[in-house]
């Protein structure tokens, strides 16, 4: 039943901000086991029917886009097809396979009496591309939550922090004039003296889980000629947060850096994300699964814009995320639709 879903979801192309057919499938599948789905957009979501006022509040998320096909496919990417117990088509490890286990996990524990929180199921849109119409838009209307289990192919191990990303824009000044008479103040010197001591900057808060907050520029671009000296130099900084830094405090402590350069951030929402290694999910998920390596995940996912905690888990493997005919094997899938449901009834068993 839910891997013909997943099946379904492969065979329906649904790009970020063109997922509204995969969202029609995720409705009506919902719809057929008796639930009442509300849909924003293109993000399908609903709230628990045994739902009782003072519970903990978990939600359950994971994302139907997709990014495009990549050129090594020797596949069609939507045609969904089981060879030797591996499913393979776009979207089938990041993140069909994870976003049907919390399916059915919703499905098996929203009405039961003796399950001690509340959930809200969500499967949205537009995570690939850190849209705004995806569980940004989502999460003002979804009201208080307490924490949030987001499905993401992580080989069933439990990701508790995860990098934040800001991309910025860095810009140097200088003053034009004739090369040969060496005039003017060239702006490109002044962004290459700046370049190498962001290179040899060392982030002054490091983590266990993530690694030290790190800083890479990855564009440069000067001049016009060449007989002029430059006046203006532009270079793109990536800069990836860790669970240490809030995103403006890193952007902060690089410009503090920089001798000419000014630097401009394109945007701070997506911001490092973590969970408590107490946290009652955590130590469910240690509980039901003592194998399972606790670690903080190098990948962005929807989790850097929600303000509560959150744990990454899911079936698949994130190397095979965005790669040329992506797989992911069917029983990942059924380990880990009873992961979800141990963990679970661990954490919230009445």
């Amino acid at each position: 039943m839910y891997l013909d879903l997943l099946k379904s979801l492969i065979s329906t192309p649904s790009l970020s901000r063109q997922e509204s057919d995969t969202a029609d499938l995720i409705e009506a599948f919902l719809k057929d086991r008796g639930l009442i789905p509300t849909r924003h957009l293109n993000n399908v979501w609903l709230r628990s029917r045994n739902w009782r006022e003072g519970q903990p509040v978990i939600l359950l998320n994971s994302h139907h886009d997709t990014v495009k096909p990549a050129a090594g496919y020797t596949r069609d990417p939507h045609h969904a097809e089981v060879v030797d117990g591996k499913l393979y088509g776009l979207g089938s490890n990041d993140a069909g396979g994870a976003l049907v286990s919390l399916i059915s996990t919703f499905v098996a524990l929203e009405n039961d009496q003796k399950f001690g929180c509340n959930l809200i199921l969500a499967a949205t849109a537009e995570e690939e591309i850190s849209g705004p119409n995806g569980i940004a838009a989502l999460l003002p209307l979804l009201g208080h939550i307490d924490a949030g289990i987001v499905g993401e192919p992580t080989l069933l191990d439990l990701a508790v922090a995860e990098r934040g990303l800001v991309v910025i824009d860095g810009e140097c000044q200088g003053v034009s004039g004739h090369a040969a008479r060496k005039e003017g103040v060239n702006a490109l010197y002044l962004a290459l003296d700046d370049i190498q001591a962001i290179r040899n900057h060392v982030f002054t808060r490091p983590s266990d889980l993530l690694g030290p907050t790190s800083a890479n520029v990855t564009v440069l671009n000067s001049g016009t000629q060449h007989n002029v000296v430059p006046d203006r130099a532009t270079f793109l900084i990536d800069l990836r947060v860790n669970e240490a830094y809030r995103n403006e405090e890193a952007v902060a402590e690089l410009q503090a850096v920089c001798s000419s350069a000014d630097l401009k951030a394109r945007s701070l929402r997506l911001q490092s994300s973590g969970i408590p290694l107490n946290h009652s999910l955590v130590r469910a998920g240690q509980k039901v699964r003592p194998e399972a390596k606790i670690y903080g995940s190098p990948t962005l996912s929807d989790q850097a814009l929600m303000p509560f905690p959150t744990l990454k888990l899911g079936p698949g493997d994130s190397a095979r995320s965005h790669t040329a005919d992506e797989f992911i094997y069917v029983e990942e899938i059924e380990a880990a639709r009873r992961m979800y449901v141990a963990l679970l009834r661990a954490a919230f068993s009445a």
